[in-house]
């Protein structure tokens, strides 16, 4: 039996009362709707758990008032997915409320269907239907709003919904307060595919209990449609074979020696390719995807081809192990630089690193101190490998770059800054206005005609040398510091 309120039995008319009360006027059909769910709800949630809240007052405000709350505070899109809908929650209330929107109760647990079944067809309300299956990302069901109650974190749904959502559809949550952290994870992870339009600060009313109603709209079509405009254009071919003469030309861009011939580099993992695409869009040439999953940007550039790879030939080139879509960029052939030309003003690095992650990591310290220029030296790995444009955080394609001698070859009239841990300590050092960043070679170090000038990083004796990119850094931010 329900439980007494103020002595009486609880009915449509305490319901209202409630509902006014929290600042929710309904038609008596509506109430009447609601009111009838109300009992169903009391009736099924002993054998199948439903709902922990029992008392009749803050079912009232805790369950249908939360959920009616989203229409009040924002325009609510049409068709909306509940998505976890479970007792039903936000998604019948909601259409009681808001009859004129399409409802769509996404549920998987059998038990909860058949309720759902149940209370739709004794309700009699029209455009609500239930799918009774889990939504994941290959879930093509075509809806312009998605809302969630108490489901997951929001990254989670925003990957669950990356076949169902339209482009401009809005994605809701229903949270509590303290979900910064996942909104920043969500910006950060899907910031090129949806953007954060609301962020609703409020409490239930009559009511301790804060709220925040958090809504991001989808920028880009679900991977059918952008597909299909792909398609289009001619701008998608798969790719299943390893015998294919494509597939094999990619694989030898995980070395130098096919950088250097192709002039192509492939970068990888999700943030360094995003950003690719939007600094230097004209050079990006394919995007290189696991099947047909992950499609290019909405905004990529038009000539951009998009290569479906059978899983294990993507896996074979994922050297990383991203799962992300490969971008495959030209790159530009690196201009000699002869020590008859001089040095710029300010500081020119000097890159003898054999290994590409050190080169790519240096390369991006430089490009944050603003060095004036880099010249790899005949020593160098190709700062195209792609460790070296990990590392580099793609700051290798910002660069100004030049190729010059071996270490060993440049002259000691060059107003150089050698690196060693032999020199004098940095400390208080006067950098002249233009001149050379010299380190050593990995091991090696500096040619012995360099090292009677060399500065060196001070560091505990507890530690026998500094790693070259790390004093390298040291010294390029005590120039920076100094200038």
């Amino acid at each position: 039996m329900p439980p007494k309120i103020h002595g009486a039995e609880p009915d449509a008319a305490q319901l209202s009362k409630l509902l006014l009360a929290s600042g929710i006027s309904l038609p008596p059909a509506a109430t009447g709707r609601l009111w009838k769910y109300h009992l169903l709800l009391r009736q099924f949630n002993r054998q199948l758990n439903l709902t922990r809240i029992h008392n009749f007052g803050n079912m009232v405000r805790k369950l249908y008032v939360d959920s009616i709350m989203p229409g009040r505070i924002i325009e609510l899109p049409s068709p909306l997915m509940d998505i976890g809908s479970g007792a039903g929650m936000p998604g019948i209330p909601l259409k009681i409320a808001y009859p004129q929107i399409e409802v769509i109760l996404a549920e998987s647990r059998r038990n909860r269907v058949e309720f759902l079944e149940t209370v739709l067809s004794q309700l009699g309300l029209t455009k609500i239907s239930v799918h009774g299956h889990s939504v994941n990302a290959s879930t093509e069901m075509p809806v312009n709003g998605v809302i969630t109650r108490a489901l997951e974190t929001i990254p989670a749904t925003l990957e669950r919904i990356t076949g169902s959502l339209a482009r401009g559809g809005l994605a809701i949550f229903m949270k509590g307060p303290g979900c910064e952290g996942e909104i920043e994870e969500a910006l950060d992870r899907f910031g090129h595919r949806y953007r954060l339009t609301g962020d609703h600060h409020y409490r239930l009313p009559d009511s301790r209990d804060e709220r925040r109603l958090v809504v991001f709209e989808r920028l880009d079509s679900p991977p059918r449609l952008r597909t299909a405009e792909l398609e289009k254009g001619n701008l998608v071919k798969t790719i299943e074979s390893e015998n294919n003469e494509t597939f094999r030309e990619w694989k030898k861009l995980l070395t130098p020696r096919g950088i250097r011939k192709q002039m192509q580099a492939l970068v990888f993992g999700q943030k360094q390719v995003l950003e690719t695409l939007a600094r230097i869009p004209r050079n990006c040439i394919a995007w290189i995807g696991r099947g047909d999953r992950n499609p290019p940007p909405q905004d990529a550039p038009p000539h951009l081809m998009w290569y479906q790879l059978a899983p294990p030939l993507f896996e074979t080139l994922d050297i990383f192990g991203t799962s992300y879509p490969i971008m495959l960029v030209k790159i530009e052939e690196i201009p000699k630089w002869s020590p008859s030309e001089g040095l710029p003003e300010g500081c020119t690095l000097f890159i003898p690193f054999q290994d590409p992650e050190n080169v790519g990591a240096v390369i991006r310290s430089a490009v944050a101190f603003g060095v004036s220029a880099i010249i790899l030296l005949a020593e160098a790995a190709n700062p195209y490998h792609p460790k070296s444009v990990r590392a580099s955080g793609g700051a290798v394609f910002r660069a100004r770059l030049l190729e010059g001698p071996s270490i060993g070859d440049l002259p000691e009239d060059l107003p150089l800054v050698p690196l060693s841990k032999e020199g004098k300590g940095i400390s208080g050092f006067k950098f002249p206005a233009k001149f050379g960043l010299l380190p050593g070679i990995e091991g090696p170090g500096l040619p012995e005609k360099f090292r009677k000038t060399a500065v060196s990083i001070p560091i505990s004796t507890e530690v026998e040398s500094l790693n070259g990119v790390v004093a390298t850094a040291i010294a390029m931010f005590k120039w920076a510091e100094s200038s």
